[in-house]
């Protein structure tokens, strides 16, 4: 069965209104028109960020789920602010009636409009999107997946057709970012769901200046780093432990490629899913959803900057929209990045790392939250698998980081012989000492308390690249997530920094996790960025 056939709901033949028709093209400061499609990444070589886009799309439909309570005239004046095009450029595809809710998110760095200039200069003006994520919300409604599809990711991109000339593209291999140059961003709705096997309902495209008015608009958002950041590329300046971002420095973190892990796009979108999951449970625990008077503004300030399709500028699909986050357990709402792996014919691209990556689209056509399908979305035989290579997602190879399963026997490296300093990054007076005791109670004699720093959201186990496998046995120990470990030369053996997630008990309560598969976290688990690698 061809995935396009998928059973999903009652759908509707959409009229291809031609692009120019929907004002989709905008104009800047000095009255100059400019539009929102994107040119291929691969037209530029240059080292500009575009994660902020990815976090602008995923803060839209975080904004915009909001209007509900708004009321008719409220709405209305904010589908007014909306610039509009078609869904699918494939096959006209249109958003099911009823079912899953699946909404392809999608960020453009472009250097023109209001807040957006200082970015890059006239020949950047042509935004791209580099990142995109799918958010695909259950029939009941009970639970969110957010899957990130990394900017160099080789695909099967399907024929378009450019609402506005006419033009037919012809398919072809590329990078997943090219999609929008062959007619728009329906065309990256239909290269997504060819790639997944997944039915697209909406999209939703926003810019640079959304991640900044937003961030403000909800009084910053809270993030964590293990270490001091000052990374001149993107602005971002932080102190090591917790901060709160708004505005220029929350899209400093968004874009910084330099400041987290190896910097590259792995570790970046590693520290948006953080960001993501933190604005998550800000929104929850001040009652965002519930306040009209913030919700208004927050949605005011992000129709101003999305481009959607044209069937999510109705009233009743906002509304409707907007009911389907209101409520949903932030353990069963999930930031996942598509499995990838290097892809042969360039190993500076990349490809699904196809097994697990299977099994995760499977587990979305199926809709199965993730949080609970580590057993029940086996891959699919169905012909609506998405072929072997179809897909990849930018990770930069293999992560060097160590799985943190638990040891089914006995630890690879003998405890004994593993030294081991704990430091008190929590605001629990003693908890360093209470884990050493932990820690000697599993074998580790050399474990012992060291000087405390800048308080930890997440507890970080730093190790020297030499003792990787103590410092899995270690992770395994205490239930760490393989997110929470940290190479490093500037460790002798392994020191393990105790954070706010783990201020009792021996083991860390990590919530409703995610497969070991997948890489990701939850909104309801609490992390803090590790730094460039030494």
């Amino acid at each position: 069965m061809d995935p396009s056939s998928a059973p999903r709901g009652h759908r509707r033949a959409q009229e291809q209104t031609p692009w120019a028709t929907h004002p989709a093209r905008r104009t800047d400061p000095s009255g100059e028109p400019y539009d929102l499609r994107q040119t291929g990444r691969h037209h530029r070589a240059r080292a500009h960020g575009s994660s902020a886009k990815k976090v602008a799309a995923i803060l839209a439909v975080l904004a915009l789920v909001t209007v509900i309570g708004i009321g008719g005239i409220a709405a209305l004046r904010l589908t007014g602010n909306l610039t509009s095009s078609p869904l699918n450029l494939s096959d006209g595809a249109a958003p099911a009636e009823d079912g899953p809710l699946d909404i392809l998110v999608m960020g453009s760095d472009t250097r023109s409009g209001t807040g957006n200039t200082e970015y890059g200069s006239k020949d950047d003006s042509e935004g791209r999107t580099d990142v995109m994520m799918l958010v695909h919300v259950t029939e009941k409604r009970d639970a969110v997946t957010v899957v990130s599809f990394p900017r160099d990711l080789i695909v099967e991109i399907p024929q378009c057709t450019d609402p506005d000339t006419g033009k037919v593209y012809p398919a072809e291999k590329d990078m997943l970012n090219s999609a929008v140059e062959r007619g728009g961003p329906g065309c990256t709705v239909a290269a997504i769901d060819k790639l997944t096997g997944v039915h697209t309902d909406h999209f939703m495209l926003a810019d640079f200046n959304a991640v900044k008015e937003l961030s403000s608009a909800v009084g910053g958002v809270e993030v964590c780093v293990n270490e001091a950041v000052d990374d001149p590329k993107s602005g971002l300046r932080l102190p090591a432990g917790i901060s709160t971002v708004e505005g220029e420095q929350a899209l400093a973190f968004l874009r910084s490629r330099a400041a987290f892990g190896n910097g590259g796009d792995e570790a970046r979108i590693r520290s948006q899913q953080a960001f993501l999951a933190s604005l998550t449970r800000k929104i929850q625990a001040d009652g965002t959803l519930t306040n009209v008077p913030q919700l208004y503004h927050i949605a005011e300030v992000m129709t101003q900057n999305l481009h959607v399709d044209q069937g999510l500028t109705s009233i009743p699909t906002l509304v409707q929209i907007a009911g389907t986050f209101n409520g949903i357990d932030l353990g069963r709402i999930a930031f996942v990045t598509a499995p990838t792996e290097p892809y042969p014919a360039d190993p500076n691209r990349l490809q699904l790392d196809q097994k697990p990556a299977d099994k995760l689209f499977t587990t979305l056509r199926e809709d199965v939250a993730v949080t609970g399908a580590a057993e029940s979305a086996a891959p699919s035989s169905d012909p609506a698998t998405p072929a072997p290579g179809a897909s990849a997602a930018k990770s930069g190879g293999a992560s060097s980081r160590p799985s943190a399963s638990p040891s089914p026997t006995r630890p690879a490296v003998d405890p004994a012989l593993v030294p081991v300093t704990v430091t008190n990054r929590s605001d629990t007076g003693g908890r360093d000492a209470q884990v050493v005791q932990r820690l000697r109670t599993g074998g580790y004699d050399q474990a012992r308390s060291g000087k405390s720093g800048a308080q930890l959201s997440a507890t970080q186990i730093f190790y020297h690249p030499d003792w990787a496998l103590a410092a899995q046995d270690i992770a395994a120990l205490l239930d760490a997530a393989p997110s929470q470990l940290v190479p490093s030369y500037e460790v002798g053996g392994v020191q393990v920094a105790v954070g706010q997630d783990f201020t009792h008990g021996e083991r860390i309560d990590r919530g409703q996790g995610l497969p070991d598969d997948l890489q990701g976290q939850t909104a309801e688990q609490v992390t803090c960025q590790a730094t460039a690698e030494q």
